[in-house]
């Protein structure tokens, strides 16, 4: 995640000393006061869900799937993640909240010393539902909401699904719940974005997450609809324009980019653009610690059989099911030679990447959809900075990113 709210505006967060090593320039508590070392899980704790998205990367279903993991196995998957070190784990699914055992596993991994966060559609968030989160000890909400009523149900398959999602959000945050807004852009939702910012401030949401379309699950089956790269550069610079248009009217919004690393060598050209060259290197310098794409470094999946990813996107390769290995091993075996690859990829990194100066904190953006151009080494093919910004010894401007 790349904070454009922190970056652009100088807005502190819980997770500045996880994400850029700035605890002690945060005014708020922290997550942790040192840079990541171990990985965010992600557990999809089941496949079945109450909807049926046309870009779920978990291909959910709307029956239950067998050998989803017993509340006693995720227990021990728990104890094992909080032995490791892991700071987050991310409640996932399918729709988590299908389970009812869900209170029983967040407040098991709180009182582990993991900081529980949900990902929900919200449509089965009650009142009820979210007063027991809360009291297991949920730390935040993230609700997913694709455009406004007519594009959201349409992406949902379920007619009403904005409404019910918006009562989730509602009632999370009537709990007391930290919430935000999850919105996933493609050519079909992309106009509603500058109202969904608008309703996500009109609700009283004040953390928006921009997620670009990764190909994985019933994503890769809708691939041909996600934006070009010349209008996926205008879509971030508008998050970037409405965050800082909001913090100027002193709305603190906190704005994420999610799942496209091209978007940090634009923050910094932006910076360049409208605040200045120190800024630039300001924001540069917190990216490099942010380190780029997480693949296999500082990401992690666990699917609802058990199944270890290298992320929640990637479920097509396992590393191994922690039912025969635990997570901590599985995640530290060496001798896996994509792991070993992801991890020291920068001399590995081919075409365009290869000689690019962002290399450093984009590391070649989403290997997901590189795969699906060609191999996990490949370039992103959703980068759209120009040939100029990335080897600003050319004029040349990219062609992709001119299309």
């Amino acid at each position: 995640m790349i904070s454009v709210s922190k970056l652009l505006c100088g807005l502190d967060a819980e997770s500045d000393g996880l994400r850029y090593d700035a605890a002690a320039d945060s005014s708020r508590d922290q997550i942790t006061d040192e840079l990541q070392q171990r990985p965010v899980v992600v557990w999809n704790v089941t496949k079945q869900c109450n909807l049926y998205c046309s870009h779920c990367y978990a291909a959910a279903d709307t029956d239950t799937a067998p050998g989803e993991l017993s509340t006693a196995e995720g227990k021990a998957l728990l104890d094992d993640l909080a032995a490791f070190g892991i700071p987050v784990v991310l409640f996932s699914g399918g729709e988590p909240l299908v389970r009812d055992d869900l209170e029983e596993l967040v407040a098991y991994a709180a009182d582990a010393g993991i900081r529980p966060v949900l990902s929900t559609n919200g449509t089965l968030l009650t009142e009820e539902r979210a007063e027991a989160l809360r009291d297991a000890g949920l730390k935040y909400a993230g609700v997913s909401v694709d455009g406004l009523p007519e594009r959201n149900d349409a992406f949902r398959g379920e007619d009403g699904a904005f409404d019910a999602a918006v009562r989730g959000i509602e009632n999370s945050l009537d709990a007391g719940l930290k919430t935000g807004l999850r919105y996933t852009i493609t050519e079909a939702n992309a106009p509603d974005l500058p109202d969904v910012v608008d309703l996500l401030h009109d609700v009283g949401v004040d953390r928006f997450c921009f997620y670009h379309l990764d190909y994985g699950g019933r994503g890769a089956d809708i691939s041909d609809i996600d934006l070009s790269p010349a209008d996926t550069r205008e879509a971030v610079r508008t998050v970037c324009d409405l965050t800082r248009e909001y913090h100027a009217q002193g709305d603190e919004i906190e704005t994420l980019l999610v799942g496209n690393y091209a978007d940090a060598g634009f923050l910094v050209e932006y910076a360049g653009e409208e605040l200045g060259d120190d800024q630039a290197d300001r924001i540069h310098r917190y990216l490099e610690a942010n380190g780029g794409d997480p693949t296999g470094e500082r990401i992690a999946d666990v699917d609802y059989q058990g199944n270890v990813h290298l992320t929640q996107f990637w479920q097509g390769y396992s590393l191994g099911n922690v039912r025969d290995r635990p997570f901590s091993e599985l995640w530290t075996d060496d001798a896996n030679p994509l792991l070993r690859g992801l991890r020291d990829r920068d001399d590995r990194l081919t075409g365009r990447c290869a000689d690019c100066r962002y290399q450093s904190i984009c590391r070649g953006g989403s290997r997901l959809r590189a795969l699906s151009a060609g191999g996990p080494f490949d370039p992103d093919p959703k980068c759209y900075l120009t040939d100029a910004e990335r080897r600003p010894d050319t004029s040349t401007v990219d062609d992709a990113a001119a299309d």
